[in-house]
């Protein structure tokens, strides 16, 4: 199975998409807003779910925001899972500052 992940953007978001052996199976979809990328959803075809995939559009995404200095704001439920089990990413995740 060749995986393959690429990447379309435009200036006020983009999408992951999950390519395997040529087919897309799967996108991960961000929004940039306020100087921070969204990540508003994941999802990989039935056909190909217990692989591992979303975890790897994810990890993908992930390491594009700490390359390109920006924090997320991860609102799909699988980001914010893959988070829970990965706490050597937290410091990407934007923490609203309190307002006292």
């Amino acid at each position: 199975m060749d995986v393959d992940i690429d990447l379309r953007s435009w200036p006020d978001g983009g999408r992951y998409r999950l390519l395997v052996d040529g087919e897309e199976v799967g996108e991960l979809d961000y929004d940039e807003r306020d100087g921070r990328r969204v990540l508003a959803h994941t999802g990989v075809h039935r056909s190909h779910r217990g692989h591992g995939l979303a975890a790897r559009l994810v990890r993908r995404a992930l390491d594009d925001a700490r390359r390109d200095e920006v924090r997320v704001v991860p609102v799909c439920w699988y980001v914010v899972a893959y988070l829970d089990e990965h706490p050597e990413d937290r410091d990407l995740v934007h923490r609203p500052e309190s307002g006292g």
